[in-house]
């Protein structure tokens, strides 16, 4: 394993409480996770995870994904991955083949890696998911950082016990996020769908039936 993928857990384990408040209303949209910052050495490989959650089963027909770059937060979003039906690299001078999709909408990941890294790719990465029926969008940030040399080692393991905690206890928060606003939702169509068979008998029996005392 290169060592740019070892870069990520500290990274993980510092997001984890950011990602928790993102996370804590839930609304009807779906959710999409992704760590705020990355680090990852020049030179080496890294892998840019991006996951969401939803109600519905991913349908590529209707999925969409866009993967897109930015040098900073106010400059332009270049679009170089993309799904539609397929996975499609837009091949920007700036990665050339060195994006590699890595993830698998059905299973609700839509992860990329990026070889061989260079101090220009430094900068901010978007995820934007869709998944109809789901009419929101949803929307991940992440920011690399490219390092010029390893940082120093040191004992990681209260941090490991640490973001160990901190990712079981975000999995079953985000399990029952999951299952509460599936539940509500659900409930809401039954109604909606109450209302409307209501309506519709009001209607024929006032066309249909006449009032009483009526000859």
């Amino acid at each position: 394993m290169g060592r740019g993928p070892w870069l990520l857990q500290p990274c993980l384990c510092l997001s984890g409480l950011s990602l928790l408040f993102s996370l804590a209303p839930p609304s009807l949209g779906m959710e999409v996770m992704a760590p705020v910052t990355i680090n990852a050495l020049n030179g080496s490989s890294v892998r840019l995870p991006c996951t969401f959650n939803s109600c519905y089963k991913v349908e590529n027909k209707q999925f969409s994904l866009n993967w897109t770059y930015q040098v900073c937060d106010n400059c332009t979003e270049e679009l170089f991955l993309q799904f539609r039906l397929k996975i499609m690299n837009k091949q920007l001078d700036r990665f050339g083949d060195r994006v590699q999709f890595t993830g698998n909408p059905s299973k609700y990941d839509v992860s990329f890696t990026l070889r061989d890294v260079q101090l220009e790719d430094e900068g901010t990465y978007n995820c934007y998911v869709l998944n109809p029926p789901d009419r929101h969008r949803g929307h991940g940030r992440i920011h690399l950082k490219v390092l010029t040399e390893e940082p120093p080692k040191r004992d990681s393991t209260v941090a490991v016990i640490v973001g160990a905690s901190v990712g079981g206890f975000l999995a079953v928060v985000i399990l029952v996020l999951v299952i509460v606003k599936c539940v509500r939702r659900k409930k809401q169509q039954r109604l909606n769908t109450d209302d409307q068979k209501t309506e519709e008998e009001g209607k024929t029996d006032g066309e249909g039936n006449p009032e009483d005392g009526t000859k």
